[in-house]
């Protein structure tokens, strides 16, 4: 068997991130690339994601072995360039790490550079509530955050689906969030369905999806009991884990799981976090180096395995 295929202990794994060249993204690929695996970096912005790679060796050393490769995750065609990328040059694909994402929410540009002195001495439940009143909720950012949340995970996971497929500890993980549990869903046929990962499909979640949308521009969130405030977030978010949760039972030899990663202080919540990039990517490696044989279809947070719901 072709040794790129095998996949035996000697030989480094290899890694991708979606949305590496800043924040919770750019931490996971430094840290994965510092225990030894060949880490490809991926972002939209070339120029950027470039940067991104040249900062990784320059912090870890010249052993870093970092690559980049442009990556709009809502272009399946990007995405087909990305595997054949990955084919090319290492015949396989050990885990995929689903980070790319957006807030869903338009925000004052002024009222951003601000955030530091805005949010001192707050909680986090303060921040949070700080957050939601100084942010606007459209109907397109909703479609924009649907379309890179979970659809855009979802165009990268099957493009590279046949790679992770010749690995011998092939793995998924899925960042996510604490918005993404079935708690803040109103709607109690809403929440039994995204739970009932027994029943439910691909193509039943796409209905939700756009369910959700025309509720959304017709203004029934509330009335349809969806969730409330960053509300186009918090259902991409569970859309994923659903469609983490379904991907697991059908692809018995991956591992696929959700991770939370923290309320951390980068661009998506405009720095108003609590917790650091280098402690939120560290939770993602975490769950990505997981034991072989262990969980699949499962959610994490704060280091833990936790519930969907």
């Amino acid at each position: 068997m072709d040794a790129a295929v095998s996949n035996p202990s000697s030989i480094k794994r290899i890694a991708l991130v979606t949305g590496g060249n800043k924040g919770v993204g750019l931490e996971t690929c430094r840290q994965l690339a510092t225990k030894g695996l060949k880490v490809v970096l991926t972002a939209r912005n070339e120029a950027r994601g470039l940067e991104a790679v040249e900062a990784i060796r320059r912090s870890s050393g010249a052993a870093a072995e970092v690559f980049f490769h442009q990556l709009d995750v809502t272009d399946p065609s990007s995405a087909a360039r990305l595997a054949d990328f990955v084919r090319g040059q290492f015949g396989r694909l050990d885990i995929l790490i689903n980070n790319a994402g957006i807030s869903g929410v338009d925000r004052d540009p002024i009222l951003v550079a601000k955030v530091k002195d805005q949010v001192e001495g707050m909680d986090v439940n303060q921040r949070v509530e700080w957050m939601r009143e100084n942010s606007k909720e459209t109907y397109e950012e909703a479609k924009q955050c649907m379309r890179t949340n979970y659809y855009g995970a979802k165009i990268v996971t099957e493009a590279l689906l046949p790679l992770l497929q010749l690995s011998s500890s092939g793995r998924i993980v899925n960042v996510s969030s604490g918005f993404g549990l079935l708690r803040f869903f109103r709607n109690e046929e809403l929440k039994q369905e995204l739970n009932d990962v027994g029943s439910l499909t691909e193509e039943r979640l796409d209905e939700l999806l756009d369910m959700f949308l025309t509720d959304f521009e017709a203004g029934k969130v509330d009335a349809r009991g969806w969730p409330a405030a960053f509300t186009a977030y918090k259902v991409a978010k569970a859309a994923l884990n659903a469609y983490s949760r379904i991907l697991a039972a059908k692809q018995t030899a991956l591992r696929v799981n959700c991770v939370h990663p923290g309320y951390i202080k980068t661009d998506m919540t405009i720095h108003s976090g609590l917790l650091t990039p280098e402690e939120g990517g560290r939770r993602v490696v975490e769950v990505a180096l997981l034991p072989e044989g262990g969980v699949t279809g499962a959610f994490f947070e704060d280091g833990e395995e936790a519930s969907f719901v």
